[in-house]
């Protein structure tokens, strides 16, 4: 039953990627893996729920990636390097344009905004956790470890629409240079300290 459930859910995430929330149908993600409308619907019973379900299915591996390099017994500064080099667009998070279609379908869908807010919460919480280690330490001055996870999170979000959906706007090496200089004037260190720290 639990294996199912997944199958329906990885065939709902490549019928998103492939065309959008808006357009995705319950028949496509059943015709995908050759299977009834009946039985997407048994498993969730309405396109939204599915949906919500995908991306909330989505991003475990994301989150799990997340909390195991800010979980790595190293500096703080360079967990964080570490984790915004592979959160940035210019990573290898996966799923921006899944990203990307989801924040916009969650202005219309309660049940995925309910989804797409709590992930984001997760993300910044996990952020914030780490720079006020560095901060305990003595490794780097913030006086508001939430306030910079959420500008750090919304920078990094911003670059990536800029890349994904304007190819040739930006340059994947600027946005990795913003990225880093953001980084370090939150913490209150030189952008140096930030490629010292992962040597």
């Amino acid at each position: 039953m639990a294996e199912r459930r997944e199958e329906l859910l990885r065939a709902a995430i490549e019928q998103i990627e492939a065309r959008g929330v808006a357009a995705v149908r319950i028949a496509d993600v059943a015709s995908a893996l050759g299977v009834s409308n009946a039985l997407v619907l048994y498993h969730f019973s309405t396109k939204e729920k599915l949906v919500a379900a995908a991306f909330a299915y989505a991003a475990e591996d994301d989150l799990a990636h997340l909390r195991k390099l800010l979980g790595r017994r190293t500096t703080a500064l360079r967990r964080l390097r570490t984790a915004v080099r592979w959160y940035a667009p210019t990573g290898q998070a996966k799923g921006w344009r899944l990203w990307i279609e989801g924040w916009a379908a969650a202005l219309r869908e309660p049940a995925l905004r309910e989804v797409t807010q709590a992930l984001d919460t997760q993300w910044k919480a996990a952020i914030a956790e780490v720079i006020a280690e560095g901060v305990a330490a003595g490794e780097f001055r913030c006086p508001d470890p939430a306030g910079a996870a959420l500008r750090l999170t919304a920078l990094l979000d911003g670059l990536a629409v800029q890349l994904t959906s304007y190819p040739g706007a930006l340059s994947r090496a600027r946005a990795q240079e913003w990225a880093d200089e953001a980084l370090a004037r939150e913490l209150g260190v030189e952008r140096e300290a930030l490629t010292a720290s992962v040597r």
